[in-house]
């Protein structure tokens, strides 16, 4: 044998770079499932039969396409249950003269690449990834000499280098950013169309018994499964949101309502991903949709933002600056994780409706990820390395290339302004604006002491007040220190005394049901 390709489970493309020349009379395909990609964070259970599901299809669709393809199953005799081990298997079985990977969307896995030439003593090729529209050495050289990273700018060559939403050099509508449009809040009594979902196949029958025989300790419903696992599935996902809900996507972006995780976006993320649909695809087909005159510009460049802007920008930003990326704290939060991020057990029900949602879907909207679980790490102090734990395990679209700058960086502040401008905080009067969580809820966003007041306003202050030192010189946030600063000393010390009051309560130990029974 000549080559041997190992593909991983978020690499189902055909175009990926590691196929690239592949001959079938001479090389050979290798897929594992292995057990320690399922358990190095609490990975939500519909994730890991999305991946290993996607992955089987991929497998299918290899081999009817002429691709020889060595397939080790979860419960194969001998699977040794990591990458490392399984390629060592691999390589006695077949005796390649080398092998050859894509390289991965973690840090983590990098190492492992890197060390299989020396463990394996064979020639070991790991090729860039360029199912991305910006490659990490355009990036590093957009990043070159720059202190601080700002999305915008990155944002704006990109589309000049795309030439996407452009018209004779300029940008398409007359402006580059619709984002002031899309923050309408959803009107009493709108609902969303219904979303296409997926009836699980023979195949991903198979892959969720085994889920649910070796994984019933994680987090997350089973069942319902209804995502696509196949390319087909994800096309068809991707046509029923430009048709249904592409044209409303911009203005309700940022709209939350209770038992909606899904409203007008896309949710294709996870196909995009593991690499099901490509990012070039699926602006052009949103593009096309404003060209036809069948989806307004807010909404499409709204849309083409998140994937040319935020997808691409989080990507580069996180292979430049690991591994030390991720050590920051510059708030030096250390708060552990609270059981109900787990359990959804609280009183604040705006963070209880995300936490169910997430346990039933593995997935909620952006603005749930960063203004309500988000939000409250950031403003309780919690510890980086746990919430970031959380959101890679949780979401059926996060992987840590995506997930790490968009928690660390975003949510947590924890890089200190690499990434973002500002911290994200916000009081309850933002949750109220743009959702319907909190006539609902037991706090009320309208009080801002006592113990009828919701938690997110006088977390919210305090937050402020804590960081003075690290936060006060910020220019963005001069407004919220001059109120800070105009606010009575009785308002101010009520501030503080009910947060350390809520938050020792959040510190206490919390008895807790087994994973099993609760999950």
């Amino acid at each position: 044998m000549r080559n041997l390709v190992l593909i991983l489970g978020d690499q189902l493309s055909e175009d990926l770079s590691a196929l690239a020349g592949f001959d079938p009379a001479l090389d050979l395909v290798l897929m594992v499932e292995v057990r320690a990609e399922a358990i190095y964070v609490n990975k939500h259970r519909q994730k890991i039969a999305f991946v290993l599901a996607a992955m089987r299809h991929f497998a299918v669709t290899l081999r009817e396409h002429g691709f020889p393809v060595d397939y080790v199953h979860f419960e194969d005799e001998g699977n040794c249950g990591d990458f490392t081990g399984e390629l060592r298997r691999a390589v006695a079985r077949h005796k390649p003269q080398r092998v050859i990977v894509t390289e991965p969307g973690e840090w983590r896995v990098l190492d492992l690449m890197r060390n299989w030439q020396s463990d394996l003593d064979l020639p070991v090729l790991i090729r860039a990834d360029d199912r991305f529209l910006c490659s990490r050495e355009a990036f590093a050289a957009w990043a070159q000499d720059r202190k601080l990273f700002r999305m915008e700018h990155f944002y704006r060559e990109m589309r000049k280098r795309t030439g996407l939403l452009m018209e004779d050099g300029k940008p398409a509508g007359g402006a580059w950013n619709f984002d002031t449009e899309n923050r309408k809040a959803l009107p009493k009594g709108k609902r969303a169309p219904p979303r296409l979902r997926f009836a699980p196949d023979a195949i991903t029958r198979e892959v969720i018994d085994l889920v649910d025989r070796h994984f019933s300790q994680h987090f997350g419903d089973l069942e319902p499964f209804g995502w696509a696992v196949t390319r087909a599935g994800a096309l068809d996902a991707l046509a029923h949101f430009l048709s249904e809900c592409l044209p409303e996507f911009g203005d309700y972006q940022d709209a939350m309502k209770a038992g909606e995780p899904f409203l007008y976006h896309s949710i294709i993320s996870p196909y995009l991903n593991v690499g099901l649909l490509t990012a070039r695809e699926v602006c052009n087909a949103a593009v096309a949709e404003w060209v036809a005159g069948r989806a307004p510009i807010n909404a499409v460049e709204g849309f083409v933002r998140q994937i040319l802007g935020w997808r691409e920008y989080v990507r580069g930003l996180y292979f430049h600056l690991m591994p030390r990326y991720r050590q920051s704290n510059h708030l030096a939060a250390g708060r552990p994780l609270p059981w109900f991020f787990w359990s959804g057990e609280t009183e604040m029900n705006c963070v209880a409706s995300t936490v169910r949602d997430t346990r039933q879907h593995a997935y909620a909207h952006h603005i749930q990820r960063l203004m309500i679980t988000g939000n409250f790490a950031l403003l309780a102090g919690l510890n980086p390395p746990e919430v970031e734990a959380w959101y890679l395990g949780v979401y059926i679209d996060a992987f840590e290339w995506v997930e790490l700058p968009n928690v660390h960086g975003m949510a947590l502040f924890a890089d200190g302004g690499v990434l973002a401008s500002k911290p994200y905080a916000a009081s309850g009067a933002y949750i109220d604006r743009m959702s319907d969580y909190c006539g609902a809820c037991r706090y009320d966003p309208r009080v801002k002491t006592g113990p009828s007041a919701c938690p997110f306003n006088f977390l919210y202050w305090n937050f402020h007040i804590a960081n003075r030192d690290k936060l006060g010189s910020n220019q963005r946030l001069a407004m919220v220190y001059r109120n800070l600063d105009r606010m009575a000393e009785e308002h101010r010390n009520a501030v503080v005394a009910d947060a350390a009051e809520f938050l020792a309560k959040l510190d206490q130990p919390t008895p807790a049901p087994s994973q099993g029974e609760l999950f």
